[in-house]
Formats: structure tokens, C-alpha cells, sequence
């Protein structure tokens, strides 16, 4: 099993590429179930997830082939072979309960796992089914696996209120709601960048949506959707992830193809610990103003909040800060399993619940580590960064998931960092 190795050595320099977001293009790809016509995505990122996603599209008899190093995706659903999503491909990943929607809209039918993913709390898929039953599936859960038949004549468009604003539900009943019979309102629907890009990839395949990135979403259902060539959004939890890299360890860093309205919540926290964040054509500069960063308070929220996904790095950040900080996460339960590993570097965190104190130390001491999950597993290469001496993080498998050439994109701007077999 592979480890990383990470010595702390001082500020960083230069420019670091940010790939194409996963939990965009984890999306995009079941939309190809909806037609019979090509999909192509560019700017894919190259992750296990993406792999995983691909495998279970194949299963179901559609086509993808990996293009241009993997940074082109083809994807064609003309002959579906089957709308039985098995087990032993959707349990590695939650995001493979997103084909239910597409499958029901276009087959009329479906049987996929309830699904797996990393150990960051329950995440029920109750709000996904709700909202296919209002639009007339009948449902039944039984053996792990959810059946869903289509009403005669297929879905119909109705008025669907979530009770929190999900991103996954968002995106499955927007996806089934384009070949619904009819007119559909989705109500505190999620208003991720994600959704809107997923809204305008549907578009370009001829899909009638209005109001994506607000919390009501319309969709106007049509009889069938085309083909269309989509670019899939910048990452904005890998662009946040190593913005924090110059500001924990020293240094200037551009994050090529950055957009401050991606993660704005996420920038006003920045400055306000005291790192200079500031737009080019060519993305976002990011510096250290001081010595020393300002603790700061952060409460993860739904976007357009402060993202969870970003919650474990801005600890390791906030690990080093002058003063006390407090994180209150709101989003998952159980997300504070990195708190432990990075006391083992010497951080002060006491948690309780759903908050975390952390006491700024003026230097982390180098430790071995285990990543918990894949937002962890960065937070502690961060830390090491920062840190006095070697830190060596295990179980990076959880990394690959989420984060493409982890090394390589750190070791360009300075780090000393590298990856080796146990």
C-alpha cells in the first residue's frame, strides 16, 4: 500500500493546474443514459472515482472511452443492455445512485444498489426516492437494492420540496425531471456550481431548465434529448485544497484556471486570517500576508457557505494560526476523524460534536499519520507542509479519488514530497 512522505521546507513558488471538478463530472457522465446520442465531456479529471463511474456506465451497456490522456471522455448510451446497477460496483462510490434518475426517465425501469462511499456519515438516500415518487415511480426497497418502475406512459413533472437542500437529489431529480411529461418545480433545490453545470451540459442536449444556482429550479420536460460536447467546471475543492498550500507553508501560488465566485465564502475566510487572494486572467495568486495567520471561526454550509469539502484543510491551516479557532460542521457527522491524526503532529483540537476548538501552535512536529478519507488525506499533506521534519501519511488510496498528481502538482511549486510503496 502506498504512503507519502512530506518534509516541511519552507514557502512555495509557482503555479499549480486545477483539473476539472469530480463531483461535476461524476454527474455529467449518467447523463449520457438520457439519450441515444454522443456525450462528449472535456477537461475530465483523471480519478479513481472517474474510473469507478466508468465501470458502472459499461455495466449498464453504455460506451466510454478515456481520450487525450484522460482528460476527454466519450461517452454513448444507444443500446442499453440493462438498468440493474450491481453491488459490487455501486458500494465503492455514493455518487453511483445518480444513474437511478436517468434509467427511470429513459427505460422506464431500474434496479440500482443503495450505495457506498467514504465512512463520513449516513447520507440516506430518502430524498432521491421522495422525489421520484412524486413524479409517479412506484419504489421498493428490498435486499439492498432499489426497484423502480416508471408510471405507463413514463414520469410526470410535479411540485417537489426538499427538505434540505441536497446536492445529489438535486441533480438525480433534475436529470429524470428533463424526459418527464410535463412541468417540474424543484424547490430548495441545492445551488452548487456543480448544478449549474450539470443544468448546462442538459441544455446543450436539449433539455428546457430555468432558475439552476437559485433554490427553485423549473424544468419543462421534452421528449427526448440530443447529443452535445460539455466542459466540465474547475474543481473548486481542489482549487480551495491548494490555495491552502502557500498559506499554511510561506510562499506565492497561482491556481491556473481559479475563479474567486467558485469559492467565495472560502476566499472572505482567507482574508480574514490574513492571506491575499487575488484574481488574474490567468486564476488566483495566493500569498501570505504575515509571519502567521489569524484564527478564524467557520461553519460549513451548503453552498453559497463555506464548503465541507474544505472544512479538514482549513484545520490544518487553522492548526498553526495565532490564536483560538472554532470549526462547526453542519453538513456530515463524523467529519472530524483527521482532528486525532493531526494531534499527533502537535495540533491543539478538542472536539465536541459537530464543533472543534483549535488552539493555533507555532509549529507542527513531523509524525506518521493515517488518512481517514479522501478530504482528510489531503488536510495531512498539508500539514505536513507546515510541519517540522517528516510526516508520513498512509492509506492514500482514499487521495486518488479526489486528487490528481497530488505530487507531482506540489513538488512543481517547491515541496518536498514524494510517494512510495510501504
Amino acid at each position: 500500500m502506498d504512503q507519502i512522505i512530506v518534509t516541511g521546507n519552507g514557502p512555495l513558488s509557482g503555479d499549480i493546474p486545477i483539473a476539472g471538478a469530480k463531483n461535476a463530472c461524476l454527474t455529467l457522465m449518467p447523463a449520457t443514459l438520457l439519450t441515444d446520442q454522443p456525450l462528449t465531456l472535456t477537461n475530465a479529471p483523471r480519478l479513481s472515482d472517474i474510473a469507478t463511474m466508468t465501470e458502472l456506465l459499461r455495466s449498464l451497456g453504455s460506451e466510454v472511452s478515456a481520450l487525450h490522456d484522460g482528460q476527454v471522455l466519450a461517452l454513448s448510451s444507444h443500446d442499453l443492455t440493462t438498468v440493474r446497477a450491481d453491488y459490487d460496483i455501486v458500494r465503492k462510490m455514493r455518487a453511483s445512485i445518480l444513474v437511478l434518475g436517468p434509467l427511470l426517465a429513459r427505460a422506464g425501469e431500474a434496479v440500482v444498489s443503495l450505495p457506498g462511499g467514504c465512512a463520513i456519515g449516513a447520507r440516506p438516500v430518502d430524498l432521491h426516492l421522495s422525489a421520484l415518487e412524486a413524479m409517479g415511480a412506484e419504489l421498493d426497497l428490498r435486499d439492498g437494492y432499489v426497484y423502480a418502475k416508471a408510471p405507463l406512459g413514463g414520469l410526470k413533472g410535479a411540485d417537489i420540496t426538499f427538505k434540505f437542500a441536497s446536492v445529489g437529489a438535486t441533480e438525480n431529480a433534475l436529470m429524470a425531471a428533463t424526459l418527464a411529461k410535463g412541468t417540474t418545480i424543484l424547490r430548495n433545490a441545492a445551488r452548487e456550481p456543480e448544478i449549474v453545470d450539470l443544468a448546462d451540459c442538459l441544455r446543450g442536449m436539449g433539455a428546457q431548465i430555468d432558475g439552476d444556482g437559485s433554490p427553485e429550479i423549473t424544468i419543462q420536460g421534452v421528449d427526448q434529448l440530443g447529443g452535445a460536447t460539455h466542459r466540465v467546471v474547475t474543481d473548486r475543492i481542489e482549487l480551495g485544497t491548494y490555495m491552502l498550500a502557500p498559506a499554511i507553508c510561506g510562499g506565492e501560488v497561482t491556481c491556473l484556471g481559479g475563479r474567486i465566485d467558485l469559492v467565495a465564502a472560502f476566499c472572505e475566510k482567507l482574508d480574514a486570517a490574513g492571506i491575499s487572494v487575488v484574481e488574474t486572467d490567468k486564476g488566483l495568486t495566493v500569498s501570505r500576508k504575515g509571519d502567521r495567520v489569524r484564527a478564524v471561526d467557520v461553519i460549513t454550509e451548503p453552498f453559497p457557505g463555506f464548503p465541507t469539502d474544505l472544512q479538514a484543510q482549513m484545520m490544518a491551516l487553522l492548526c498553526t494560526a495565532d490564536g483560538t479557532s472554532v470549526l462547526e460542521e453542519k453538513i456530515f457527522e463524523n467529519r472530524f476523524m483527521h482532528a486525532p491524526e493531526l494531534v499527533r503532529m502537535g495540533a491543539h483540537i478538542d472536539v465536541h460534536g459537530g464543533h472543534a476548538t483549535v488552539t493555533g501552535v507555532e509549529r507542527l512536529r513531523g509524525a506518521p499519520v493515517m488518512a481517514t478519507d479522501l478530504r482528510a488525506s489531503v488536510s495531512l499533506i498539508l500539514a505536513g507542509l507546515a510541519a517540522e521534519g517528516e510526516t508520513i501519511v498512509s492509506r492514500v488510496y482514499h487521495l486518488d479519488r479526489g486528487y490528481e498528481h497530488v505530487v507531482r502538482k506540489l513538488s512543481g511549486v517547491g515541496a518536498r514530497i514524494e510517494r512510495v510503496k510501504a
